[in-house]
């Protein structure tokens, strides 16, 4: 069996396939952006490739077609939005990917950028670049003051790998954690189950935990946004077609919310609009960075190798395994 791999991936992880399978390793980096659809196809049929385990590449319906002999497709992100899966499961073949290999660095970067925040970190730096400390002895200690994190009730859209870790993060602040998730049926107590609305109502922070499906799309709308409090602070580090962009930048010029922290846009590269909500003096922006890490690499390893090592020796004896 080979195994084609073309997502970043460590070599102990190759070498723990390897016992297995032939693996021809061709990882995207090196090119600086991940494979087309046509540059795939090449990799796949120059490799004579029984399985792919892939990150970013472009998975299309014509791919997986042309490969129907696929025994897997492994995919090293939190959803498989790359792959065309309905076109795999017409053909029997199984996706496999790795959700929360980016939770511990979103989560992190989170708490990271409402502390930023919170504190006035970049203005008050910017302020002490710029050589203006001589206006005064207290003038630093007055306009920058900024606020704890401790004691914020922080409301989590989305209470999946992400969200979780975040509230463990939080309990030793403290904070109030309560959350929005109409699929979560068993949770620790110490966090408070919360309708939508209410949650926007009541939150300091509410922060965005959700994938785009059909239900998501556009989900967090105006109204919602309307319901926060005037000092309440908005974070998207999830996917930016979940939130009506217009919304929120309405309610930032208006002042009608404290701030905003986004990692995610409705056009990457951003478009006019996204560089309004970006250079906006309340919003810390960062370009879809949250979960870019170089240990998230080895998350995903450590997680896609669990599922493959599982179906090799789940279906031994119909592959050629060595």
């Amino acid at each position: 069996m080979r195994i084609l791999i073309t997502a970043p991936y460590n070599q102990q992880g190759q070498n723990e396939l390897g016992k297995f399978a032939d693996i021809i390793y061709r990882s995207w980096k090196p090119q600086g952006r991940a494979y087309n659809e046509e540059e795939l196809i090449t990799l796949l049929h120059d490799t004579a490739a029984d399985a792919l385990i892939t990150e970013h590449d472009e998975v299309t319906a014509e791919v997986i077609e042309r490969f129907p002999q696929l025994r897997f497709i492994g995919v090293c992100r939190g959803t498989p939005s790359n792959v065309s899966i309905d076109t795999a499961a017409r053909l029997g073949i199984p996706v496999f990917h790795t959700p929360a290999r980016n939770a511990q660095a979103v989560a992190e970067l989170f708490v990271a950028n409402v502390i930023t925040l919170l504190r006035k970190t970049i203005s008050a730096r910017q302020w002490l670049a710029e050589g203006r400390w001589d206006e005064g002895a207290h003038t630093s200690y007055l306009e920058f003051k900024g606020n704890e994190l401790a004691g914020r009730s922080v409301g989590l859209v989305g209470f999946g790998a992400i969200g979780r870790r975040i509230a463990k993060m939080l309990e030793n602040f403290p904070c109030k954690i309560h959350f929005y998730d109409p699929y979560v049926s068993e949770y620790d107590p110490a966090y408070e189950r919360m309708e939508l609305d209410e949650l926007f109502r009541e939150s300091d922070i509410v922060s965005i935990h959700l994938p785009v499906t059909p239900d998501t799309l556009n989900m967090i709308d105006g109204r919602l946004v309307s319901l926060m409090k005037s000092d309440a602070i908005f974070v998207n580090t999830a996917r930016a077609s979940v939130v009506r962009r217009e919304a929120l930048l309405e309610a930032l010029e208006g002042g009608r919310i404290r701030g905003a922290i986004l990692d995610v846009f409705d056009h990457e590269p951003p478009d006019e609009t996204d560089y309004r909500l970006i250079r906006h003096p309340h919003v810390l922006a960062t370009p879809h960075t949250a979960g870019a890490t170089d240990e998230v690499e080895d998350h995903h390893v450590t997680i896609m190798n669990a599922q493959v090592l599982k179906y090799l020796a789940e279906n031994a004896e119909h592959l050629q395994l060595k």
